[in-house]
């Protein structure tokens, strides 16, 4: 009997401890269902470098929102930017309003970008907008909960390892010191991570944690330095104060819940969770002479070919440092924002189909170029972009819920023939739907492929036009 009951306690304590690490993989995974299907965010670099927008000293500045350390600037003459910063335009409500009519779904924003002023406020450390501005407010509180009143999920960008402000800050990225402040601090080999980040990291994540309520990313950017320990320990510390937040790969060592690319799209099919970094023109920060934007139809064929690969885009702008969209980007996100309304079935909650593309065969000879060469720059990290600007007929593919949805970009002709949904692929094509209106739309499949029927698209800002395809 003795041994029956240890029996029975043994079977019932490896229960619950089943069901225990059953509901633990499943909270894991279930804290990333929304990023999944969020699909598209709005990026946003704002800090001291937005004042300047792009000059100093009378004379465009080298490295743009880097510039403090491309210009050499010391660090008393650099903080001395921040007793003129007043964003009396900022308005929290506008910006996460202007991101949600855009079609986003969460907004990530530089708390600390590498000059390492934050842009909230402190306690730990008095470089920041609340102590030294004539603003003396904290704007993240105001955008925190405009996020959460408008149903927007949120998170904070950090920098990592880059912080100018610090004397234990060294960098070996493109070449030892390479993104240092050797003005200040010119002796790498003196400098030791681990001060830094027990000075000025943790007590600043904490109160990124603790500060504001629910916080649903922390996005960090150049760990260059950080070792694997020190990545576990800030990973363990951010799901002790709040479990339920993502954190990206740039937390270094493998430690991230997913990945991310930087002013590319990765070329097929990823498989783990992905997010691709884009900028809509040539910066990251507000550059005044920034003024040719990539077009709103370029930019929704990027969202497109990265979610039928699996993949989130992250779309950055660079407010003014009065606090302001720009109004080319405002222009191009609410095109961008209408055209999502009509064709959004397709693209939430979607997964990638069998095909991620198809190339049509029709030649057009548009060819959008949106930024300079940057094949002599060297500084990859603040003005490099690595995708393509070519406008060509395409059909792009997503799945959901059984459906087949195909993406018609960029066409001039009356009838588009689909490859990928001919008879002899097995496909048997039961209904088509147009996403952007209630009209019927004529089709055929053969063995060659679906034969569509295009509504005219001549007066369309973004000409893409989506189908809802249910096959028997």
């Amino acid at each position: 009997m003795k041994n029956d009951i240890c029996g029975r306690n043994f079977y019932l304590s490896l229960g619950f401890v089943i069901i225990f690490m059953s509901s633990a993989i499943a909270q894991s995974s279930d804290k990333m269902d929304w990023w999944k299907d969020a699909k598209f965010g709005m990026f946003m670099h704002w800090g001291l470098y937005s004042q300047t927008a792009g000059y100093w000293d009378g004379h465009i500045a080298k490295g743009n929102e880097h510039f403090m350390i491309h210009e050499k600037i010391a660090l008393k003459e650099y903080a001395t930017i921040a007793d003129d910063f007043n964003p009396t335009n900022f308005n929290a409500e506008k910006w996460v309003l202007t991101a949600k009519e855009a079609g986003m779904k969460y907004i990530i924003i530089t708390s600390k970008h590498h000059d390492g002023f934050a842009m909230f406020d402190s306690p730990s450390n008095d470089y920041n907008i609340k102590s030294r501005t004539p603003y003396a407010k904290d704007p993240m509180k105001e955008l925190v909960a405009a996020c959460h009143k408008h149903d927007m999920k949120f998170g904070f960008y950090y920098s990592l390892g880059r912080d100018w402000e610090d004397p234990d800050v060294a960098t070996n990225w493109p070449h030892k010191g390479g993104r240092s402040n050797l003005v200040d601090f010119p002796d790498e080999d003196i400098k030791v991570f681990s001060r830094y980040f027990e000075r000025k990291v943790k007590p600043q994540v904490k109160e990124l944690l603790t500060q504001y309520g629910k916080i649903d990313v922390m996005w960090f950017d150049t760990p260059e330095l950080i070792n694997s320990e020190e990545s576990k320990e800030l990973r363990e510390l951010i799901l002790d104060l709040q479990p339920h937040c993502i954190i990206n790969s740039r937390i270094k060592h493998g430690f991230g819940d997913y990945k991310v690319t930087e002013q590319e799209i990765v070329d097929g099919l990823e498989v783990e969770p992905w997010e691709a970094c884009i900028t809509m023109g040539k910066n990251w920060g507000y550059i005044e002479y920034d003024t040719v934007y990539k077009s709103s139809e370029l930019m929704t064929r990027q969202l497109l070919e990265i979610v039928s690969k699996g993949g989130n885009l992250l779309l950055n702008n660079g407010p003014t440092a009065k606090g302001e969209i720009t109004d080319l980007a405002q222009e191009r996100l609410t095109e961008m924002g209408s055209w999502i309304k009509q064709n959004a079935e397709g693209i939430y909650g979607s997964k990638p189909w069998s095909v991620q593309s198809e190339r049509l065969t029709e030649v057009l000879d548009s060819v959008e170029e949106t930024n300079a060469s940057d094949e002599e720059d060297t500084m990859k990290d603040n003005l490099h972009d690595g995708t393509s600007k070519d406008i060509f007929p395409e059909v792009i593919f997503t799945t959901k819920n059984n459906f087949i949805y195909a993406y018609v970009c960029s066409t001039t002709i009356a009838d588009v023939t689909i490859a990928a949904l001919a008879t002899k692929n097995g496909a048997k094509v039961k209904s088509v739907t147009p996403l952007d209106s209630s009209n019927n739309v004529k089709w055929k499949q053969t063995t060659k492929g679906l034969t569509l029927k295009m509504p005219v698209t001549s007066n369309q800002v973004i000409p893409i036009s989506g189908f809802r395809i249910e096959l028997k």
